[in-house]
This record gives C-alpha cells, structure tokens and sequence, in this order.
C-alpha cells in the first residue's frame, strides 16, 4: 500500500463530491472516430454489445464500465481515447442491458457476474491468439474484474489490469450509500436501476419472452426500495440464484479474490470515496505479490479530476491506467 503523490487534485474541485459529480455530469466528448460495435450472442441466445476502439493487430485492453454505466460513459470513452493515442486498441463490454437496448432475458448484470467476461476474453483470445490483452474496469466493472482474475487465476492471460474505485466488500458499501450525502447517490441510483427493470419487463412482454418478463413480475411491487440491500434483496439475489443479498454480498465482494490474482495488476483507491469507507481497503496481506494497490487521499468515486485552470478538466486516471499498461506491456 502506498500513497499515490502523483494526483494533485484540482483546487476548484476540492472535495470528493465536486469531484465524483464534475466528470459524471460535465465530462462530455465524442467517441473515437474509429469506435465499431458488434453484437455477440451468448450460449443463452441473448446477446452482449461490444464497442471496439482501433484497428489492426496492437495490443488489446477490455473496458468493464460501472453500475448504471456504459461504453458511453465518459470515463470509458476517454480512456479509449487515451489508450488509442498509446497505441492500443481497445473493447468495451456493455453489461447486459446497458447498450441502449434492454437484453432478450430477465438476467441482467451485478457485481459478481463474472460470465460474460469470461465468454468475451474467449471469444477474442480464438480470434487472435497470440495478441497481448489487458483489462481496466471501475467501479462495479472494477469488482468484476477482480473477481474474474481471482477465480481464474493463471488461466486468463493478460499482461496486465486496473481496477478503479473498486467496492471490494459490498455489505461495507452497501451501509456507506445509506449515510449524509451519499443518499443522494445511492436514490439516483436506485431510481436508474428501477427504471432499468421496469423497462426490461416491458420489453420482454413486447418480444414474446413471456415467460421471462413474468420472472420479473414475480419480484412483486419494487416502487418502496430504498436502498441498496432492498434491492440487491429483491431483485439482484432472486433473479441470480443467491439466497439473500448475504450471500450475494459475501459470494461477490472482490476482497476474497485478491490473493488469488496472478496478473500484474493496479488498484487505484481515493479514501474520500464518498461510496465506501477506509475500512473497505484492503491491507497488503490481502494482496498477491502481483497487486500493487495505489491509494490517493482526494479523488472521489472515479473522479481524480486535476487541472489548474476551472472548467479545463485533466482526467489523471486516463494517463495513470495507460503508463501502467505500456510499463506492463513492455516488460513482457
């Protein structure tokens, strides 16, 4: 564990608020022109929506974006733009549902689901072989991924992976959302995330699947949720095959999964997160000798916005992720 000196967060965005908020709201930038979409259908007959940023034979990185996010979401596209500028190509997964268009199941996505990851990493490993791939996520896309590696150990081959603003225990998390100003987080999110199953169900009668919108009916009346362990509750364990959000919480908190990690990878922490507490952070007797966990005392919940000037915004984290990766990446 060690201090990261390198972030100096910007003075006009002085509190983990502004700078969890400012990118969330105000960050707004085209894609890369060279982004290509493609539809993978899944061994369940839905599908995944993947954005590919870049072409030829580079070296590869697959982006995992957070709850309620997309390959839209700023921080994906800017870091595509980033790693394009590096030379890297890059894949962004959209988790089931969150590619503009509600997916043909009542399964979605959580902060456990390592599955279709695994059927992303093997699809593009048969396609190229021998190309260097890494991975990045934040957020819940950066639990994923933690847990994914831990899981897979030394059968996944990937020079190297970030992990950004990760909830590495979820039940720590879940009571943080529910205390002073995080309320507001956790109510925008709990709405975005109502809002999503509403849709789906709507959508699936729509298609003719329905015996998969009744799944969702079967959930009952989800208007009163409040709070993160109602719904991972009422919606997450029961549409997942967990017996309550305890054992989702326990079965999916990444912080179990990090001694088990083989691939060099990067955990970027800022203990003002205003989702988790210091007492989510791991110790380093937590970590494999491959984790190096990078911690900034300022920096929000994917935030670490710099820049002296107010309104030109520098995201460090584009620039930090990709000098990680070329460092891994050479020294393979």
């Amino acid at each position: 564990m060690r201090i990261a000196m390198t972030f100096k967060p910007a003075w006009w965005l002085n509190n983990p608020h502004l700078q969890t908020m400012y990118p969330a709201l105000l960050r707004r930038l085209p894609g890369p022109a060279s982004i290509r979409r493609e539809r993978l259908e899944t061994p369940d007959h839905d599908f995944l929506d993947i954005d590919h940023c870049g072409t030829g034979d580079s070296p590869l990185v697959i982006l995992l974006h957070g709850l309620t996010g997309s390959s839209r979401s700023g921080y994906i596209k800017g870091l595509q733009r980033a790693l394009l500028q590096h030379g890297l190509r890059s894949c962004a997964l959209n988790f089931r549902g969150c590619s503009g268009q509600p997916n043909r199941t009542a399964r979605c996505y959580h902060s456990g689901e390592t599955g279709d990851v695994q059927f992303l990493y093997e699809t593009l490993r048969r396609r190229e072989p021998d190309t260097p791939f890494a991975a990045a996520g934040f957020s819940l896309g950066g639990n994923v991924l933690l847990k994914w590696l831990g899981e897979q150990r030394d059968k996944v081959l990937l020079f190297a992976a970030v992990a950004v603003s990760v909830p590495f225990d979820l039940a720590i998390c879940a009571n943080k959302m529910d205390t002073g100003f995080s309320r507001i987080y956790r109510n925008n999110l709990i709405r975005d995330l109502l809002r999503y199953v509403q849709s789906k169900q709507r959508h699936l009668k729509a298609i003719g699947q329905h015996r998969e919108a009744e799944k969702i009916r079967q959930l009952g009346d989800l208007s009163r949720i409040r709070s993160f362990w109602e719904y991972d509750d009422r919606v997450v364990a029961k549409l997942h095959g967990f017996k309550n959000v305890h054992d989702y919480y326990r079965r999916c908190s990444s912080r179990q999964f990090l001694k088990t990690i083989t691939v060099p990878t990067l955990l970027v922490q800022a203990i003002d997160d205003p989702f988790m507490t210091r007492e989510v952070i791991p110790g380093t007797d937590e970590l494999s000798s491959a984790v190096h966990l990078e911690i900034t005392e300022s920096g929000g919940h994917v935030g670490f916005v710099s820049g002296k000037l107010p309104f030109q915004a520098q995201y460090w984290l584009d620039q930090r992720i990709s000098d990680f990766l070329l460092q891994q990446l050479y020294r393979v």
